[in-house]
């Protein structure tokens, strides 16, 4: 055997390609929807009361028996009388095939359910996030700039105490200053119930285009932005102090003081050198928070009365819905698992080192 067969060979790591890593991240997401499909079911049968209950009545017109013989009739009409593991292999079977069943109030579908009720989360969403990154990164940016200034600490000061309050004290204060004391934003609902909107698609502004109706586009803004900026504003501060950590970070890189030295404007080393090398723990820490805001938009919309898919999960749990608490959860979970890939992917792209491995 030759010295150079004997010696044991280096292996580096393979980049891999964006359509390899798409695929092995999407091969992940029914893994994670099962694993969430199967907790939520537990969780929601482990509370205490049951859906036959409150469908069984309990008027002062009914015995005791009659009300007991009414709760078992609703337990055996919705399958609730089955042994735990058969409706959970029941609920598995429906999954698989894309059912997601029914209401047991009103017997409505749960994906039609969905499908009024995602629109405006999704709407709510992607408004706080917009107006979280904006105030984050720009107050972020500033304070790294002015290390040490009044400036850097007020900001500092304000992104802890906006990220302190919880949401409900935040949209709270926001009912009483912006809609009772100064009357300047509505505080309830998505729309006036006064206008008349038959949604196509029930984005708001998407069938305003659709459907030619320019009217449709104030209302709904002035319903947005008190529930928008509640769920902002917490994530604003977070942002904002990652933000000034990753640009002091950076600014004491070797590459900024050469591009300095090159006499390049202080801008364009800002813009071309600093908040692109910044750009990779800010991004990961969005797509964190994206799932805050979901997590948000529970107590948010509930609060402003906004029909959205966290409204209808609180009403469901508080009913015993069953199969809405199951669809609304795996509704939020399925946003929150693709946003994050979709992050992972952008960091790939943001930095190639990272398709190693």
């Amino acid at each position: 055997m030759s010295l150079a067969a004997s010696i044991p060979r280096l292996r580096l790591p393979v980049p891999r390609t964006l359509p390899s890593l798409v695929a092995r991240r999407l091969l992940a997401v029914p893994v994670v929807l099962f694993a969430l499909a199967s907790l939520v079911f537990l969780a929601i049968r482990l509370l205490p009361g049951s859906p036959a209950t409150s469908l069984a009545g309990g008027g002062s017109n009914l015995s005791a028996a009659d009300v007991a013989a009414n709760e078992a009739r609703a337990s055996r009409e919705l399958g609730l009388d089955k042994p735990l593991l058969t409706q959970y292999f029941s609920f598995l079977n429906d999954l698989v095939h894309l059912r997601l069943g029914t209401s047991f109030f009103g017997s409505n579908s749960v994906l039609g359910l969905l499908g009024d009720a995602l629109p405006a989360t999704v709407e709510l969403t992607l408004a706080a996030m917009s107006i979280a990154v904006l105030l984050g990164v720009v107050t972020g940016v500033v304070a790294a700039l002015r290390r040490g200034s009044w400036a850097d600490t007020s900001i500092r000061t304000v992104a802890t105490v906006s990220f302190s309050l919880p949401w409900f004290a935040l949209g709270v204060l926001g009912i009483v200053v912006f809609g009772v004391w100064l009357r300047w934003l509505p505080v309830l609902g998505r729309l006036p119930s006064s206008l008349d909107y038959h949604p196509t698609t029930n984005f708001v502004l998407l069938d305003a285009i659709l459907q030619d109706r320019p009217d449709l586009v104030w209302p709904w803004l002035q319903h947005l932005i008190l529930p928008a900026v509640t769920l902002a504003l917490s994530m604003a501060g977070y942002v904002t102090r990652i933000v000034r950590a990753s640009v002091l970070e950076v600014l004491g890189d070797d590459f900024v003081r050469t591009a300095r030295m090159k006499g390049l404007r202080e801008s364009a080393v800002i813009r071309r050198h600093v908040l692109r090398n910044a750009w990779l723990p800010i991004v990961t820490v969005l797509g964190l928070q994206f799932g805050s805001l979901l997590g948000g938009s529970v107590i948010t919309e509930t609060v402003f009365s906004y029909a959205g898919v966290g409204r209808l999960l609180v009403q469901a749990v508080l009913q015993r819905d069953y199969p809405v608490v199951q669809g609304a959860a795996l509704a939020i979970a399925l946003l929150f698992t693709l946003v994050n890939h979709a992050v992972d992917l952008l960091c790939t792209v943001l930095d190639p080192r990272l398709r190693r491995g």
